[in-house]
């Protein structure tokens, strides 16, 4: 079973309907205990970093995510679920998030003419193009991005695609043995997000 995670805060609708139209029916779940059951598990999110990490502990999933996670069940995070991986955020600075990817979370660069949020289509630079989650995607891909944070790991080794936004450039994914999260919005990014949430089920 995928369990697509409920906590009040995620696209979980257009993730849904991408999962679907690969041929990957997803249970949308609000109860960490379904979520602890199922055989993979999707962190969509959309909002404020607090505010998902409040969400998260009040229904008890934040123990649950941690635990799939160290498990070493697959897992995709999205945006929101990409950024609460990490220990804490400019956001919030007295809000911890899971804390299971050493970093933080951290925001663009004011600079005259740049406009935050990021938002729209920017390309996307992949460390091992058409490899892997990236196989078919080509050296550059376009994916679509609405947000003003973004992680900074402590292990450079983890990024697994770049973007440039400004005078940043940022991990617009990461890759663990079991985990893909990414800031940018698959399931929003038409064939070329439907062809990654592929590779990530084919992996």
């Amino acid at each position: 079973m995928m369990a697509l995670v409920d906590y009040g805060m995620g696209n979980l609708r257009s993730v849904e309907k991408a999962f679907h139209s690969l041929g990957f029916p997803a249970s949308v779940l609000p109860d960490p205990d379904l979520v602890a059951k199922a055989d993979a598990v999707v962190l969509p999110g959309v909002g404020a970093f607090a505010k998902a990490m409040d969400a998260l502990t009040m229904r008890g999933m934040d123990k649950v995510l941690r635990e799939v996670i160290e498990e070493g069940k697959p897992f995709l995070g999205i945006c929101l679920g990409y950024q609460i991986l990490f220990g804490s955020s400019e956001e919030t600075p007295e809000v911890a998030g899971l804390g299971l990817v050493p970093g933080s979370v951290r925001r663009f660069k004011q600079t005259p003419g740049l406009k935050i949020p990021h938002m729209g289509w920017n390309s996307v630079v992949p460390r091992k193009p058409d490899t892997g989650h990236w196989a078919g995607l080509g050296a550059e891909p376009y994916f679509y991005y609405v947000h003003s944070y973004f992680p900074v790991p402590d292990d450079r080794a983890i990024i697994a695609a770049e973007t440039t936004y400004g005078d940043d450039t940022f991990a617009a994914a990461i890759e663990l043995p079991n985990l893909l999260a990414c800031q940018f919005h698959p399931e929003k990014s038409q064939d070329a997000g439907l062809r990654l949430i592929r590779n990530f089920l084919a992996i």
